[in-house]
C-alpha cells in the first residue's frame, strides 16, 4: 500500500475511532513558532509556567523533539457542550467550571484513542514507529494543527475550524512514516473581536496574543499562591478555567457534537454550590475529583479559587462558610478567605 493509500485508510480508521478531523503536516512546517514562543516568554506572558522557558528548544522546534519523525498526524476530538457555558455566570452562588473539566480527564481519553490509531499505523507499515502526545509534552499542538489544515489559531489564540467550532481537544502522533501533508489553514476571523471584547480581565494585549498572567484559566489552574487583588473581583464565580472567549465565537454554529459520553457534564459539576465546595478537605477533594483534570491542581488551590468566587457572590450569608478557612494551613487559602469576608461585609454595609 502506497503512503497515499495509507493516509486515506488512516483518516477513515481515525474517524471510526472517534476523531472528528485528521490532518498531516511535516515536523518542520512551523518554523516560525520558535520566534513567537521566544517573544511570548521574553514578554513574561507565560507567568509561572517556567517549563515553557526551560523546554523552548523542543517546544519551538518539533524536529528536535524526535529527529527521526517524518510526519505529524494531528487529530481533533470534540467535547462540544450541550448547554450554554455562560449561563452559570449569572448564578453567583454557584461555581463555573470550564466545560472540558466537567467530567473525565481528556488526557486519558484522547491518549488511549491516539494509541489505538497509532497501533493501526504500525500494523499497516512495517518498521513504522510512533510517539503520541496529548498536551503533556513540549509540543506546540495548535500551530501544528493549523499547518495540518485542522483549523487556525483565532484572535483568542485557541484553535478553531470552519467545520469544528472551537470546542475540541488536539492529539498528535509523530511518526517515521512519510505521509502526504495537507494544506495549511488560514485565519477566517475577519474583523470579529467577540472573543477579545468579552474577556473579563483584558488578557489579550492584541489580537492573537495572550498574556497568561491575566487569563482566568491560567490564574485558576497554573498560578500558585495568592492572585493579584486587582484581578480577584474580575474572576467572578469561575473556579476552574474560563470559557468566555470560546463560548462567544461565531464559528461555533458549525461545532461538531461530542461523540464520547465521558465528556458530558456530570450533574455535580455543571453548577455546584460554592458553599459546598468550600468545605472540602483533601480527602474529600480527591474523592470527588477522581478521574477529573481538576484533581491535578490540588485541594488548596481549588479552595482558594472557591473563596475568591464566594467573595464575588454578593451573599453575606456565605461569611459563615468562609470563617473556618481564615485559619487554613495554606496561606493562599487563608488570604483568600480573609479577602472574601471583607468583600462580603462591604456588600452588606
Amino acid at each position: 500500500m502506497r503512503n497515499e493509500g495509507v493516509k486515506a485508510e488512516l483518516i477513515s480508521f481515525a474517524h471510526e475511532a472517534g476523531f472528528a478531523k485528521v490532518g498531516v503536516c511535516r515536523p518542520d512546517a512551523v518554523s516560525e513558532i520558535a520566534a513567537r514562543l521566544a517573544a511570548f516568554v521574553d514578554a513574561g506572558f507565560h507567568g509561572q509556567m517556567g517549563w515553557m522557558a526551560e523546554r523552548m528548544a523542543w517546544r519551538g522546534d518539533p524536529t528536535a523533539l524526535w529527529p527521526e519523525a517524518r510526519s505529524v498526524i494531528m487529530l481533533a476530538e470534540p467535547y462540544t457542550p450541550d448547554h450554554d457555558p455562560l449561563e452559570v455566570l449569572e448564578q453567583s452562588v454557584r461555581a463555573a467550571i470550564s466545560v472540558y473539566a466537567q467530567n473525565r480527564d481528556y488526557h486519558d481519553v484522547v491518549k488511549k484513542r491516539l494509541k489505538h490509531v497509532g497501533r493501526w499505523l504500525i500494523d499497516q507499515v512495517p518498521g513504522a514507529e510512533i510517539k503520541v502526545f496529548v498536551d503533556t509534552a513540549p509540543v506546540m499542538e495548535k500551530p501544528l494543527a493549523q499547518a495540518a489544515g485542522l483549523g487556525w489559531q483565532g484572535k483568542h489564540t485557541n484553535l478553531l475550524g470552519r467545520d469544528l467550532g472551537n470546542w475540541f481537544f488536539l492529539g498528535a502522533i509523530f511518526t517515521t512514516v512519510d505521509l502526504p501533508p495537507d494544506q495549511a489553514e488560514i485565519s477566517h476571523c475577519g474583523s470579529c473581536t467577540a472573543c477579545l471584547d468579552i474577556c473579563p480581565t483584558e488578557a489579550f494585549p492584541a489580537p492573537y496574543q495572550l498574556d497568561a498572567r491575566r487569563c482566568i484559566s491560567y490564574l485558576t489552574i497554573e498560578h500558585k499562591g495568592p492572585v493579584a487583588e486587582e484581578l480577584r473581583a474580575k474572576m467572578g464565580n469561575r473556579i476552574y478555567g474560563c470559557d468566555d472567549c470560546l463560548a462567544v465565537c461565531p464559528w461555533n454554529k458549525f461545532a461538531t457534537a461530542a461523540r464520547d459520553t465521558r465528556y458530558a457534564a456530570r450533574d455535580d459539576l455543571r453548577a455546584p454550590p460554592l458553599a459546598e465546595l468550600a468545605t472540602l478537605d483533601d480527602a474529600r477533594f480527591r474523592a470527588r475529583f477522581a478521574g477529573s483534570p481538576i484533581k491535578r491542581i490540588g485541594r488548596d488551590r481549588f479552595v482558594r479559587n472557591v473563596a475568591y468566587a464566594i467573595g464575588n457572590a454578593g451573599d453575606p450569608a456565605l461569611v459563615e462558610v468562609l470563617s473556618p478557612l481564615v485559619d487554613d494551613p495554606d496561606p493562599a487559602v487563608a488570604d483568600a478567605a480573609r479577602w472574601a469576608i471583607l468583600r462580603l461585609k462591604e456588600d452588606r454595609s
